[in-house]
């Protein structure tokens, strides 16, 4: 028998049920959280290789219009009306680069009714605030929504539920033959969940899953279980 999809979903997307809720957990590295219309994005870190490049380090080019290729497939298969990162927009004040605040005013442009929020984290600090024209609300930690606390940082909260970024969470899958992959994962623990990193240039952490975790790994265009 073949599970029905609901609007916003796609074969490859998971779902978790969280202090409640019900979110989908997309490929894309981000969660739908369908009742409030709402994405919950993590870690993009906008200009990091800029910030690299700035230090005469080369690394690749691309990889903001790929991140917001990636967000807007997220918007145009959940019909999104807001978007909360939780923090790390901007990378650091030398990946303000011209370039990258172009693409980003870009395609703001593109989706002039969309909210957008900013639970600043630890590189925002640092970098600044996003430019006026990007129209980002910016906030402190926490930002509470019932019954979810939304950070940067995760730790337990008497508020709710944390839902935070910041440690870009990692699985390690071993298979046969001793082969290893580390992929982006989704973490949920008893009272904070971890959203991967939705930056493709951040590095991964990984995670080590107490007993009752659930890990969702994302491999390629699927999100699947792999500790519960």
């Amino acid at each position: 028998m073949t599970a029905a999809v609901r609007p916003g979903e796609r074969t490859g997307d998971s779902t978790a049920e969280v202090a409640g809720e019900r979110l989908v957990l997309m490929p894309e590295r981000a969660a739908w959280w369908a009742r409030t219309g709402t994405l919950l994005i993590a870690d993009p870190h906008w200009g990091k290789a800029a910030t690299f490049r700035a230090s005469a380090i080369p690394v690749p080019r691309g990889t903001t219009t790929e991140g917001l290729t990636r967000l807007d497939r997220a918007i145009a298969r959940t019909g999104a009306r807001r978007i909360v990162f939780l923090g790390d927009y901007l990378h650091a004040r030398d990946g303000r680069a011209p370039e990258t605040l172009r693409l980003l005013a870009d395609w703001r442009l593109l989706h002039p009714l969309l909210e957008l929020v900013l639970v600043r984290g630890n590189h925002d600090r640092h970098a600044g605030d996003p430019p006026a024209e990007l129209a980002v609300r910016c906030v402190d930690a926490p930002l509470l929504e019932e019954p979810f606390v939304l950070a940067h940082h995760p730790s337990a909260s008497s508020d709710g539920y944390v839902i935070a970024g910041h440690l870009h969470p990692g699985a390690q899958l071993i298979g046969p033959g001793r082969m290893r992959e580390r992929l982006p994962c989704f973490w949920f623990g008893r009272e904070c969940g971890v959203l991967p990193a939705f930056g493709a240039f951040t590095g991964l952490a990984d995670v080590t899953a107490e007993m009752g975790d659930r890990v969702y790994a994302v491999a390629l265009d699927e999100v699947v279980e792999v500790a519960r």
